[in-house]
């Protein structure tokens, strides 16, 4: 299966590349901004492609089975970055990948992106591109699963998480890695398609959560 991973050179999808490219029957495809970024991306196992999120993509997915997209400009950039990565290049991203018949289509999204109004400040702005990628991915007809992580840490995987539609995510966290996992994983998994479910560190393996979706 080829597969690409949008924000390829982020600290998440250098994780997904890296597990993604250990599966002999996947051929991984980073997307990156930069030429130096390359390198990188080969040494994990995958493919670079040269493409911005705010141009043209449609090249981007030429030939891709499955996308990954895992890019963001974060909350603490300002809102017209925000607008163009987390809201349309996600939007563009979609797009294409209809355009090109590629069905497969994983989000990372974010906890509380179903209800921005809530959030304050940068973080509202956020989530409300979020929400609004995350809308367009439902209404596209692509099969999707959207997932929606916690706040994020750089600790050590663990390998284990609770997964619901919603969840209590006061003061909880979950390791990249493990969110990593979580997308890499749910590329072939058949109960997560068509879902959309927020994930925190939990007691269950990875796999074992995700079938109980």
């Amino acid at each position: 299966m080829n597969i690409l991973i949008a924000g390829a050179n982020g600290t998440t999808g250098r994780m997904i590349i890296e597990e993604l490219s250990k599966n002999p029957e996947m051929n991984v495809y980073g997307m990156i901004r930069k030429e130096e970024q390359a390198q990188t991306i080969k040494e994990l196992g995958g493919h670079p492609i040269l493409a911005d999120l705010e141009e043209n993509v449609d090249k981007a997915v030429d030939n891709m089975e499955a996308i990954i997209f895992a890019a963001g400009s974060g909350p603490k950039t300002g809102p017209d970055k925000t607008t163009a990565v987390d809201k349309l290049g996600a939007i563009k991203l979609v797009d294409a990948a209809k355009k090109k018949g590629i069905d497969r289509f994983i989000m990372l999204s974010s906890v509380g992106s179903d209800t921005p109004e809530q959030a304050q400040g940068g973080m509202r702005h956020y989530l409300e591109a979020k929400h609004d990628a995350d809308e367009h991915l439902k209404a596209s007809g692509l099969t999707y699963t959207i997932v929606r992580p916690v706040a994020l840490t750089n600790d050590q995987a663990l390998g284990k998480i609770f997964a619901e539609q919603k969840v209590d995510h006061t003061n909880k966290s979950i390791p990249r890695a493990d969110v990593a996992s979580v997308l890499a994983q749910a590329v072939t998994k058949e109960s997560t398609f068509n879902k959309t479910f927020e994930i925190l560190s939990g007691d269950l393996p990875i796999k074992e959560a995700l079938t109980d979706i």
